[in-house]
C-alpha cells in the first residue's frame, strides 16, 4: 500500500516537472544590501520583498542595537518567548508595538472629515497565520466570504477553513461583485468583502473607494490585506488606506512585518470590539508561540523607522514607473501601478528561460508560475528596493525582449 502511495507521489512530480512548473529550495545566500552574493557571484536581488531595505541596512541594524541598553537584554533581545500569547509569551515588547500600531492607525482614520475612529492593533505570528486566524473566527456557517480571484494563498485558506460560503468576484470587478451581493445578500447572516490593496502577483491596486461603497450598500464588512502596500503607500507609510483615506472604513486590516519593514510577523488593526473577539476566537492566535521578544522590538524601531522613511517611498516608485516604461517599450507583457513590476510570458517555458537569461546577466529572478498564478499567465516578477538605482535595472528590458 505505502510504496503505491510513493508511486503516486513520484508520477505526480514527473508531470509538474513536465509542465516545468517544479520548484526547489535554493542555497542559503550571503546578503549584500541589494545584492546576493552566490559563490564567487554578485546578483541584483529581484526576488526580495524589502522594499525599503531595512533587512540588509547595517546602519540601522547598528543603531537598533545601541539602543538596547544591558539592564534590559533579555527583554529587548529574548531569543525564545517559549509560550503562546494567552499563556506566559505575551512579553512587554508586544504591548509596545501594538500601542504604537494603535495609535498610529487611530490618528490616521479620518473619513469624510469625520473625528477619528478609535483603531486596536494585534500581532500575529505571520500574515499566514493572521489570515488564516482572522477569517475563520469572523464567519462561519451562514456567513458569506467574497473574495477577489487573486487574493493570496493565504487568504484562500483561511476562507476555506471558515466553513462559510464563498462568492469569487473576478480580479477587481466591483460591478460583478455588486451584482452578486444584489442577488444573495439577503441569504446571509454577515459578509465579508475580502481584497489586497496591492496584489502580490500583478502590482496592481485595489480601489477601496469603490469596495467601501459596496461594503455599506450591503451592510458587509471590508477585510484588507495590505502586505505589500505598508511602508511604501501612504502617510507615514499606511499602506494605501491610509493612501486613500479609507483607513476608518476598513473593518479589518492585515499586514506583515516581514516585507517592507524587513522583520517576522504580522498585525491587524481593527475595532476594539473585533480585537477582544479575535483573541478568545483566533485559532493561530491562541495556539501557537509568540514571537521572540527581539523580533517585536525590532518590529517597533522599524516602524519609526518606516514613518521617516517619505524619501525612500518616492524613488522607489519612480524608480517602479521607469522600468515599467522601458518593459512596454520592448514590447514586454507588464502592468500594475506598483514597485511590483511583472512581466507576463504565458507559457511556463518562456517564463523559466527568461529567468535563465537575466541569472546569466548577474539579475536574481524566479520564474512564478501555476498555482501561483493562473494557467497561461507564467511571468517573472520584478521586487523593486528602495535602494536601487536606474543604473542597476535599465539593461533588463533589453535582455527580455528576445521572449516577447
Amino acid at each position: 500500500m505505502k510504496r503505491d502511495l510513493y508511486r503516486t507521489y513520484k508520477k505526480e512530480l514527473a508531470e509538474i516537472k513536465e509542465r516545468s512548473a517544479d520548484r526547489r529550495l535554493n542555497d542559503i545566500l550571503v546578503g549584500d544590501g541589494k545584492f546576493i552574493i552566490r559563490g564567487d557571484t554578485r546578483l541584483l536581488n529581484l526576488s526580495s520583498n524589502d522594499y525599503l531595505g531595512f533587512a540588509s541596512d547595517r546602519k540601522m541594524h547598528d543603531r537598533f542595537f545601541r539602543n538596547c541598553g544591558p539592564g534590559d537584554i533579555i527583554d529587548s533581545l529574548g531569543l525564545g518567548a517559549s509560550s503562546s500569547r494567552l499563556l506566559a509569551g505575551n512579553h512587554s515588547k508586544y504591548a509596545a508595538l501594538e500601542r504604537a500600531l494603535s495609535e498610529l492607525y487611530s490618528e490616521h482614520s479620518f473619513s469624510d472629515g469625520n473625528a477619528p475612529k478609535n483603531k486596536q492593533a494585534l500581532v500575529f505570528t505571520s500574515g499566514y497565520h493572521a489570515n488564516t486566524g482572522i477569517l475563520p473566527a469572523l464567519a462561519g456557517a451562514g456567513d458569506l466570504i467574497c473574495s477577489d480571484a487573486l487574493n493570496h494563498a493565504s487568504i484562500i485558506d483561511g476562507i476555506r477553513l471558515s466553513r462559510a460560503e464563498r462568492i469569487v468576484y473576478g480580479h477587481l470587478d466591483y460591478e460583478g461583485l455588486a451584482a452578486s451581493l444584489a442577488e444573495r445578500r439577503g441569504s446571509f447572516r454577515n459578509v465579508i468583502i475580502v481584497s489586497e490593496s496591492i496584489f502580490s502577483m500583478d502590482g496592481d491596486i485595489a480601489d477601496l473607494k469603490r469596495l467601501a461603497e459596496i461594503k455599506n450598500d450591503f451592510d458587509a464588512l471590508l477585510y484588507v490585506d495590505e502586505a505589500h502596500a505598508v511602508g511604501v503607500f501612504g502617510e507615514d507609510g499606511l499602506g494605501i488606506c491610509a493612501r486613500d483615506r479609507a483607513i476608518a472604513e476598513a473593518d479589518v486590516i492585515v499586514a506583515t512585518f516581514g516585507k517592507a519593514l524587513g522583520s517576522l510577523g504580522a498585525y491587524a488593526v481593527t475595532d476594539p470590539v473585533i480585537a477582544e473577539y479575535l483573541v478568545n476566537k483566533a485559532r493561530s492566535l491562541i495556539f501557537s508561540t509568540a514571537l521572540p521578544p527581539v523580533i517585536a522590538h525590532w518590529s517597533l524601531f522599524a516602524l519609526r523607522e518606516m514613518r521617516t522613511s517619505t524619501a525612500k517611498r518616492g524613488r522607489l516608485i519612480k524608480l517602479s514607473d521607469k522600468l515599467r516604461a522601458g518593459l512596454a517599450r520592448a514590447g514586454c507583457a507588464t502592468g500594475g501601478q506598483s514597485h511590483i513590476v511583472p512581466v507576463i510570458f504565458g507559457e511556463n517555458r518562456k517564463a523559466v528561460e527568461a529567468a535563465d537569461a537575466l541569472l546569466k546577466r548577474s539579475f536574481f529572478v524566479f520564474p512564478i508560475r501555476p498555482p501561483s498564478v493562473p494557467e497561461g499567465r507564467a511571468r517573472i516578477r520584478i521586487s523593486l528596493r528602495a535602494d536601487m538605482e536606474w543604473e542597476d535595472v535599465k539593461e533588463i528590458p533589453e535582455i527580455l525582449r528576445p521572449f516577447t
